[in-house]
C-alpha cells in the first residue's frame, strides 16, 4: 500500500510555484494577486481563508481578504465582486462558500469573471472542462488529478466509482476522469444516495473517489483487492480521546481499508492540502493569461 501523501505533494508544488513568483519579482514586474471574499463568521470557512491567505504568503502572492457580516444585502455583494473584476491588478477572486441562505450561491458564481474564476465553478469554466478545453479546473479534483498523476497511478481503461455527485467535486472528477488524457481515459461511474446496491458497484472499482460526507461510509467490504481509494470528505466528530475533544474523519474507514488499498489518500494530509496548491496553480495561470 502507497499513500498518496497530499501534504507532502503540496509542498513540492508550493516551491513550484514560489519559484515562478522569484522570478516575476526579479523581473520587476507586479505579482500576482488573489481576492478572497467571505461573509459572516463560519468557523470553517474562516479556517479554509486563512489556510488560503498563508500559501499566498509563503509563494509571494499578493492576497486579499474581504469580510461582510452575514446580513450583508446580495445586491451589496454583487456590486463588490463587479468591482474585483474590473480591477487589472487582481488575478483570481474566489467567494468562500457556503453563503448565507438570502445569497444565491449560483448567482455569486455567475458574476465572477470567468477571467478570474479561479475556483473553476463558473458554466464557462465548467463547459470547457466538459470539452477538454484550457481552463481553470475546480481546485478539489484537480488537486485530485495532480495527485494521481504525481504518484504515477494507471487511470487508463480502470473502472473509475465516485461516490458523490456534487458540482465541486463529484461531477467535475467524473468528467475529468472519463476525458481523452492522463490521468484520465477511465470507465466512470457515478453513485449517490440513490444508487441500488452501491457494494456491488464499489466491488467491481479500480479506483473508488468517495466524495459524499458521510465519515467512515466506505468500508473494507465495499473494496477489492489491490483498489485506489481517494477520500475527499472531512468531517469533525467529537472523540474523548483527543486533547480537542474532537478529530477530523474521512469518508473511508481508513484503517480496515487501507490494507486492501495499492494507494490511498489519508485524512488529514491527503486532498485538502492539494486544493490550496491547486488554487495556487490556477491564480499563476490567470495571473500569466494576462500578462
Amino acid at each position: 500500500m502507497i499513500l498518496l501523501n497530499g501534504k507532502k505533494t503540496s509542498e513540492e508544488i508550493k516551491n513550484e510555484v514560489a519559484q515562478e513568483v522569484l522570478k516575476i519579482k526579479q523581473a520587476g514586474k507586479r505579482l500576482p494577486h488573489l481576492a478572497v471574499i467571505i461573509v459572516g463568521q463560519n468557523g470553517a470557512s474562516k479556517t479554509y481563508v486563512a489556510a488560503k491567505e498563508k500559501a499566498c504568503q509563503f509563494v509571494g502572492f499578493d492576497s486579499t481578504v474581504i469580510e461582510f457580516p452575514e446580513d450583508i444585502q446580495e445586491k451589496v455583494l454583487l456590486e463588490k465582486i463587479e468591482e474585483i473584476n474590473q480591477n487589472p491588478n487582481i488575478d483570481g477572486l474566489l467567494v468562500q462558500f457556503p453563503l448565507p441562505k438570502h445569497i444565491s450561491e449560483t448567482k455569486i458564481t455567475e458574476t465572477i469573471s470567468p477571467d478570474k474564476d479561479v475556483d473553476g465553478f463558473h458554466p464557462i469554466s465548467v463547459g470547457r472542462m466538459s470539452q477538454n478545453l484550457p481552463t481553470f479546473l475546480p481546485a478539489t479534483p484537480f488537486g485530485i488529478i495532480e495527485l494521481l498523476e504525481r504518484y504515477g497511478v494507471e487511470t487508463s481503461g480502470k473502472h473509475c466509482v465516485v461516490i458523490g455527485r456534487s458540482n465541486i467535486v463529484g461531477m467535475p472528477m467524473s468528467i475529468l476522469m472519463a476525458r481523452k488524457a492522463y490521468p484520465g481515459n477511465a470507465t466512470v461511474t457515478i453513485c449517490h444516495s440513490q444508487t441500488v446496491d452501491l457494494k456491488s458497484i464499489t466491488l467491481q472499482a479500480d479506483i473508488i473517489i468517495a466524495a459524499l460526507g458521510k465519515p467512515e461510509f466506505l468500508t473494507a467490504e465495499m473494496v477489492k483487492e489491490g483498489a485506489v481509494v481517494v477520500d475527499v470528505g472531512i468531517t469533525r466528530v467529537e472523540s474523548d480521546k483527543t486533547k480537542t475533544g474532537w478529530k477530523l474523519l474521512g469518508d473511508v474507514k481508513f484503517d480496515e481499508v487501507a490494507p486492501k488499498c495499492s494507494y490511498i489518500t489519508p485524512v488529514p494530509g491527503g486532498v485538502g492540502p492539494m486544493t490550496i496548491a491547486s488554487l495556487l496553480k490556477n491564480t499563476l495561470r490567470a495571473y500569466y493569461l494576462k500578462e
